[in-house]
């Protein structure tokens, strides 16, 4: 995630307090260290940065007092390195006559820092941020032009970035986009370029859309834009753009939540590089091969990520592991636990009282801790053996959908590792995402006015799919307001099928394994009135037997849970504001509950 802006003015100026605005209005891409830099025309660079949010640490360092021509900010969201000053951005080259900053990560991070390292350059940190610089300082060095330098870093930077950089001397800055966020802003006097719009359109309405594989040319004039892969010119008009700062926030969509569902293909991506490039991984898979007893603990939509882990590890790798709900895990296990057993331990926030309460019962029984978190520096984190990060950035809205997105892959290729399978197929996700998403947002909107008015409605699965329907019910119970009831659909005949009566609303979620079990669960509710709504791939008697069938691309048993999450989350999205409620932020719920 993270965000970055740099400016460059038509003179030398207080520029502290003009880059402390743009980082607060930057302030939902990064929380976790800030850091300013301004160029002056002496050729100096003043460096000030630090752990903690930007009012912060703009305060502790008097990023007000900072004056220059040019100046960058950046907002970091930790993946590579841990949340510390030297891991804050941005970074000097080594001579400290360059400074840049980024966003998103650079997965060969570990494996350039090497190579920095042997060439003989100063390397301060672990962060991947440091290698933006010095891999435009390694071509600079040997004589090349920034541009040309930045053309070759563009070849050996792997994964989804975009980066701005500034040398002593030069009246320019420099920017270059490969997969994360990048815009131009021009004004009378100056040019900027930015993560996103929202700390841009306060100071300008024309922009300039950066597209992948370009580098940003800008001084206090003009805007040059060029090839990253051969340098030659490209010519692209600026426009203007009239949408409110409400909507730039939210990238155009009405509601975080909406955005934050269509951002799922892209982290997914991100998140695969991640898991690729890590080495925290191999260590988790062996820490988990080798232990008595294998928990994965987590609360609401975190513990449904842990059953759909359970059910991954024992079909891919036949590993029994035991998904638990966080304060039932104390409750129930708590006096059996022994150094030898490993729990995976699940939180969004990394703060979560429910986990942090089974993680010191853990501890106390001296057993093995690892964790899988979105926000690094959480307590979760600094607690754990190892950890992966979900490298999904800030999720705002309330009801958690990409981060649910992430924990599943997460878990799904941890099984793949443990069991000796390719992960390379999983590269093919990230399209299936978005074909899901393009397919099934026009069906969804035509269930809308059959559903809007349901109270009450039971969501079924069966196997890989039993925790999607889980967490589809959360979902809709969550924004809606409605009573949506999760269950095992051959549980259903057991005694809630007597609530069933004419159009009652049962989703059935179908892996294409499991299609003539679930056929057989339709009918035992369509022929007592019951609406049946199928999510599955398209598949006759699926489509001959429910109402209706919301049909999802074909991926296969393994793949297809992770798709069907998707037309859930549009589901509930949709009847939340169709009901009138605003499905960011449900009443009574909070973020992150650091209560028991």
């Amino acid at each position: 995630m993270c965000g970055i802006f740099g400016i460059v003015i038509d003179k030398e100026q207080p520029l502290g307090a003009l880059l402390t605005d743009a980082g607060r209005r930057l302030s939902y891409r990064g929380y976790d260290s800030v850091g300013c830099a301004t160029l002056h025309a002496d050729g100096a660079i003043d460096l000030r940065k630090d752990v903690g949010k930007v009012d912060a640490v703009a305060a502790r360092h008097r990023f007000g007092e900072m004056v220059g021509a040019r100046g960058i900010v950046q907002l970091r969201w930790a993946t590579f390195g841990a949340p510390s000053q030297a891991n804050a951005q941005p970074h000097l080259d080594s001579d400290g006559d360059m400074v840049g900053a980024h966003n998103g990560n650079i997965v060969n991070n570990v494996e350039l820092r090497q190579q920095f390292i042997a060439e003989g350059m100063t390397v301060r940190s672990t962060n991947d941020g440091e290698s933006c610089v010095h891999a435009v300082e390694r071509y600079v060095h040997r004589g090349q032009h920034i541009v040309d330098a930045l053309c070759r870093a563009y070849r050996d930077l792997e994964g989804d970035y975009a980066f701005v950089i500034g040398k002593a001397g030069d009246e320019k800055l420099y920017a270059i986009k490969k997969g994360s966020g990048l815009v131009a802003g021009i004004a009378d006097g100056f040019t900027c370029v930015s993560s996103d719009l929202p700390s841009i359109l306060p100071l300008t309405r024309r922009i300039v859309r950066v597209n992948d594989g370009e580098i940003v040319i800008f001084d206090a004039q003009r805007i040059e834009l060029r090839s990253a892969h051969d340098g030659s010119r490209i010519e692209r008009a600026p426009e203007i753009v009239t949408e409110s700062m409400d909507a730039a926030v939210k990238g155009g969509y009405p509601h975080f939540m909406l955005k934050e569902i269509h951002e799922q293909p892209r982290l997914v991506g991100e998140l695969l590089h991640l898991l690729e490039a890590s080495p925290h991984v191999m260590r988790m898979v062996e820490r988990m091969k080798a232990a008595r007893h294998l928990y994965l603990v987590g609360c609401g939509t975190s513990y449904h990520a842990c059953m759909l882990g359970a059910v991954y590890l024992g079909r891919l790798a036949g590993r029994a592991a035991m998904p638990m709900l966080a304060p039932q895990f104390v409750a129930q296990y708590g006096p059996a636990l022994a150094p030898d057993d490993v729990g995976v331990f699940v939180s969004q926030s990394g703060e979560t009282k429910d986990v942090l309460n089974a993680i010191e019962a853990a501890l106390a029984r001296e057993m093995g801790v690892l964790g899988m978190v979105n926000v690094l520096g959480s307590s979760l984190m600094n607690v754990s053996e190892c950890y992966l990060p979900m490298g999904c950035g800030y999720e705002i809205s309330v009801p958690a959908t990409k981060t649910f997105m992430n924990q599943a892959l997460a878990f799904l290729f941890l099984a793949r590792r443990m069991g000796g399978h390719a992960t390379a197929d999983l590269a093919r996700l990230p399209e299936l995402l978005e074909q899901t998403i393009a397919q099934t947002e026009s069906q969804i909107a035509g269930l809308e006015s059959a559903l809007v008015g349901a109270n009450d409605m039971y969501c079924l699965g069966y196997g890989l799919t039993y925790p999607i329907a889980l967490e589809g019910a959360l979902k809709l119970k969550e924004v809606t307001y409605a009573h949506c009831e999760g269950m095992l659909s051959t549980e259903f005949k057991h005694g809630p099928l007597s609530a069933v009566g004419d159009n009652y609303p049962v989703l059935f979620v179908a892996g294409p394994e499991d299609t003539p079990l679930l056929v057989s669960g339709i009918n035992e509710t369509t022929c007592r009135g019951a609406r049946s709504i199928a999510i599955g791939e398209e598949d006759a008697r699926l489509r001959g037997n429910a109402h209706d069938l919301i049909v999802l691309p074909k991926a296969g048993a393994i793949l297809n849970p992770l798709l069907a999450a998707i037309p859930l989350q549009l589901l509930s999205y949709r009847l939340s504001v169709a009901r009138g409620y605003d499905p960011d932020f449900p009443r009574n719920l909070s973020k992150t509950l650091t209560v028991d």
